[in-house]
């Protein structure tokens, strides 16, 4: 079991201070939750049904820059409280401002007076209501400080190129060659690196780069005088002369200027660019009441991905050094294999030599980001009770490695291609022993104020089951700004001029009228999943550990994953780590315990088989300590990633060779093999099922449960065709001895219910699973009675005939839609036979009558009007299609009777099928309302809750503003199609009759 750490996440500590901060507040943060599954703190089903603060999903919080008002501020916190989420990620965004001097940043910009007012009103009031509050570490996106200019030591840098030919035998006479594209605004200096020529080598020319051969390349750089070269080429062939300059990227924060003076990117690689960060910092906002704050209601400082553009290579003037003294080689003569134009290589060498220099520079450029910048980070903010959290991807950098650096490595659903991104950062992440892996989630382009909640879930479904267990939703947006329409201030809406990215939650959205049924379903997904040791089958060691690239594993992601299986990827770093050792087969076995490791070719390079020695070593080691390996491809020929030392590769092989004679090591060359050989080894998955499907799992392990969350979804979004309903059998594998039981967690309703009909095989408990499209299932293996069953050793059904059988008060209980004869095997060995009476026909309601809630814009910005309309339906359709309703949105109760026979009893009930149904809602019956319902399966157990006679069903359904925003803004959102939303159905309500089995 997790148990709060003070320095990951600091509840205790943060409890007692926030006390002293504010008067009579009660932080509901959970400190004991994990121990109550435990069974030392409290009922399980306690702990689930009521997850903490700390494990809630959080809002990445819109502000355009210092422009808010304290006590708006407070009022937003409140609001995003009393909805249910656990914390706010501060962020100043206003792309949808194109005027910016409305905002005023000379008084009211980021890092102003206001704005930290306004930091101090959001933590003061989280302290209160036990929300966590987290800071960008600068305005925007990248990192940057204001009062740094493009020329200062500590700013961006890139190294720009220029190039003139030659034809053999001629004189250049003149100026170094400047740079092809001239500095960008606010760069005053560049400084000369190098001058070199080289001869043009057309074998070694792509569509796009002009081939060089390396044994030519001179450095003129001494020759130059008063900044102008003479240079005679030698004679045959075409030479090239190439100039490198070091000079600022003027690279400021997205859509500013967001201070006074104007704010600039630092350098991501030096210890000066990170301490330009932490300086200001220290010097300029960390006032002693915000120390104090921060210590009380703070979470993490943010950065987001690292998004550093320029027209050349990235660069800090560390890399010659840096790449000596990682390589052994100096840096200069590589130089032309390296430099950028527009993102675009320029020049190469022999191809494999090209590779292998690339990969050189990108791996010295990941260790000084992930020493310089990440941890250095890192460590100051610990120095202030904070965490970091970062997305550590966006260049050519271990982002793998960077996700074992921070306290919270976070991904995006916008960015990453599919799962196998987040599985990038996680296996960084388990590795390490962290406990989170964050998501900035739910943006989408074009789809302001049309995105639906049931959009979202389905996101995020597979990155729940590929490592993601927290969410930091995109977002919400301060209320108002000037010159904003109705419905107040967006980020990204509109965004050029149309519908921008992502949502702005929050009270001015129908949907945020039910938004308490979608954030306890997410924070009950991330208290378990947040919960224990993540496991996973396999661990895939990637030579390169980039992510956000959609590149996945052989076998594993196409074929492994549908079968059950699940993997992480891991990095040359990670082998480092004190985790990685093995013990009974296992690495990392009190971690994410890897049953073996796959090492394939570097898809990033042309799938070429490539090990570092020192990695081939680290693996051997490993493999001789008992972990099953398995290598794909031509290993016995492999080549260093890296150029390589006299010998190197020689002794690359002969370590590989030594490997190979391992009985537990396998190499294949078809990736149709790959399945066989774990199964050679020895080696199966902890979820199994006999069929390819669409079924998705992560399994963490407790010291009493193994919790399984299940998701029907699939590896990318993009992937065609749609998910569909799956209904088959699966087999899970337990890790605790002694009488272990299934429980299913609803994470809509937060009842933990013990399942009654599966069969066991030794470790294995095989039941059925059901899910619609992106339908979810949390299942926990334990003892009886860890959820508050008082079932004990009770017998258990293995198969029945009827629809279905489940444990109630009444012990073991069969459930059947018709009258009849039932049989069902149980447990013990015996067969039950059990007799149910007639049911009802499924009822069809005939008339709804409609009361909408139809919003309009207010008198200003931040207020709706809200006007109502009653209508009548013969046939429920979609709001679009009622004439009265075609540009309404807003908030529909569904009002019908329907009339259940005298005949009805306790035994009876009906599950209430609502079928189409946008975007969220609740049901209500006999004016009771009932518990949330899955909002990707909207069928409603009305169970008790009926009786003979008339019965009163209502269903509220909230609707996105997309409708009624394409009349009141058709500049900006009438390019958006009407879109249908309601209740559609077909609405059926099915009885069912239910029978003790004896």
């Amino acid at each position: 079991m997790h148990e709060a750490n003070p320095q990951r996440d600091g509840m205790s500590r943060r409890a007692v201070l926030a006390a002293g901060l504010t008067t009579g507040a009660a932080l509901a943060l959970g400190v004991g939750a994990a121990s109550a599954v435990a069974g030392t703190g409290g009922a399980a089903d306690d702990w689930f049904a009521a997850p903490a603060r700390s494990v809630r999903p959080r809002f990445r919080w819109w502000w355009p820059d210092g422009l808010v008002d304290p006590g708006e501020i407070a009022r937003e916190v409140d609001q995003i409280a009393d909805a249910g989420f656990g914390g706010v990620e501060i962020a100043a965004v206003h792309h949808s401002i194109k005027d910016k001097s409305v905002l005023d940043t000379a008084h009211h910009g980021w890092g102003s007076r206001p704005w930290r007012d306004g930091v101090e009103a959001a933590l003061r009031r989280a302290a209160r209501r036990g929300l966590t509050v987290d800071l960008t570490l600068g305005p925007s996106w990248p990192v940057a400080v204001p009062g740094l200019t493009p020329d200062d030591d500590a700013a961006a840098k890139e190294l720009a190129h220029g190039r003139a030919p030659l034809t053999g035998g001629s004189t250049y006479r003149g100026p170094v060659p400047p740079p092809v594209h001239a500095a960008a605004a606010g760069v005053t200096r560049q400084q000369l690196l190098a001058v070199q020529a080289a001869r043009v080598e057309p074998a070694h020319s792509t569509r796009k780069e002009t081939g060089l051969d390396p044994d030519s390349v001179q450095d003129l750089t001494a020759t130059v005088t008063e900044g102008t070269l003479t240079w005679t080429a030698p004679a045959g062939g075409d030479w090239v002369l190439i100039s490198y300059w070091v000079r600022g990227s003027g690279q400021q924060p997205e859509s500013g200027p967001h201070s006074a003076p104007a704010a600039y990117a630092v350098d991501h690689f030096s210890p000066a660019g990170t301490t330009a960060v932490t300086s200001y910092w220290q010097d300029h906002l960390l006032t002693p009441s915000l120390r104090r704050l921060l210590r009380a209601a703070g979470g993490s400082f943010f950065e987001d991905s690292v998004e550093l553009e320029t027209d050349g290579l990235t660069w800090t003037p560390l890399l010659p050094e840096a790449f000596e003294k990682h390589t052994g080689r100096p840096l200069m003569p590589y130089l032309p294999a390296l430099v950028l134009d527009n993102s675009n290589q320029v020049f190469a060498f022999e191809a494999q030599f090209t590779r292998q220099i690339r990969h050189d520079f990108w791996e010295t450029v990941s260790g000084l980001f992930n020493r310089n910048h990440l941890t250095a980070l890192r460590d100051w903010a610990h120095t202030l009770g904070m965490t970091l959290r970062s997305q550590p991807y966006g260049l050519q950098t271990d982002a793998i490695a960077s996700a074992a650096i921070l306290d919270i490595p976070e991904g995006e659903s916008l960015g990453f291609k599919n799962l196998d991104d987040y599985r990038c950062l996680a296996g960084g992440r388990d590795m390490a022993g962290w406990r989170v892996l964050s998501c900035e989630a739910g943006a989408y382009n074009g789809s302001a104020y049309s995105t639906t909640w049931d959009r979202f879930l389905r996101t995020m479904g597979g990155a729940y089951a590929a490592g993601v267990n927290q969410t930091v939703v995109h977002g919400f947006s301060y209320a108002t700004a000037p010159g904003v329409n109705w419905p107040g201030f967006a980020a990204f809406s509109p965004y050029n001029g149309t519908a921008g990215y992502g949502e702005s939650w929050g009270p001015r959205q129908p949907t945020w009228r039910h938004v308490h049924n979608i954030s306890g379903y997410l924070g009950r997904v991330h208290q378990v999943l947040q919960t224990g040791t993540a496991r996973a089958d396999v661990a895939v060691f990637r030579q390169t550990g980039y992510t956000a690239t959609g590149i996945g594993a052989s076998w594993f992601t196409a074929t492994g994953v549908p079968l059950g299986w699940t993997h992480q990827f891991l990095s040359g770093p990670l082998l480092d780590l004190p985790s990685a050792t093995v013990s009974n087969g296992r690495l990392a076995p009190d971690g994410p315990a890897y049953k073996a490791l796959f090492v394939e070719g570097d898809f990033f390079y042309g799938s070429t088989p490539t090990l570092a020695v020192e990695d081939a070593r680290k693996i051997l080691a490993l493999a001789e300590a008992g972990l099953p390996v398995v290598l794909f491809g031509a290993f016995d020929q492999a080549l260093t990633p890296g150029v390589p030392d006299q010998g190197e590769t020689d002794r690359l092989r002969d370590l590989l060779a030594r490997l190979l004679t391992l009985p537990h090591v396998v190499r294949v060359t078809d990736k149709a093999a790959v399945g066989d050989a774990l199964a050679g080894l020895g080696v199966s998955a902890d979820v199994r099922h006999a069929t390819a499907s669409t079924l998705l799992n992560a399994h963490r392990v407790t010291a009493d449960a193994d919790f399984y969350y299940l998701c029907n979804g699939k590896h990318a979004e993009t992937v065609k065709p749609p998910v569909a309903a799956i209904d088959h059998d699966v087999t899970l594998r337990r890790t605790h001895g002694g009488r272990t039981v299934p429980y299913l967690l609803d994470p809509w309703t937060g009842e933990a219910v013990r399942l009654a009909q599966y069969t066991e095989d030794g470790a294995d408990i095989t039941l059925r699973v059901t899910l619609q499209p992106g339908q979810t299932m949390i299942v926990a293996l334990g003892r009886p009675g860890l959820f508050g069953d008082r079932h004990g050793t009770s017998a258990h059904a293995e198969a029945t005939d009827a629809d279905a059988v489940l444990f109630t008060e009444r012990g073991l209980t069969l459930r059947a839609r018709t009258a009849g004869t039932w049989t069902t095997r149980l447990s013990q060995g015996r067969t039950a036979t059990t007799r149910t009476p007639a049911v009802p026909a499924p009822i069809t309601p005939a008339r709804w009558e409609l009361e909408v809630e139809d919003w309009y814009p207010g008198p200003d910005a931040t207020r709706t009007e809200h006007v109502r309309r009653g209508v009548t339906l013969e046939t429920l359709r979609p709001w679009s299609q009622i004439p009265e309703l075609a540009d309404s949105a807003g908030i529909g109760r569904y009002r019908t009777t329907v009339t259940l026979p005298a005949d009805w009893t306790s035994s009876h009930g009906a599950e209430l099928e609502l079928g189409q149904v946008s975007d969220t809602f609740r049901v209500s019956v006999n004016g009771r309302r009932l518990p949330a319902a899955d909002r990707l399966h909207p069928v409603v157990d009305l169970g008790p809750f009926l009786r003979r006679g008339e019965n009163t069903l209502e269903i509220e359904v909230a609707t996105p503003l997309i409708n009624r925003l394409r009349v009141a803004q058709p500049t900006v959102f009438g390019g958006v199609a009407r879109q249908d939303h309601g209740l559609v159905g077909p609405v059926r309500l099915v009885p069912y009759v239910q029978a003790a089995v004896r």
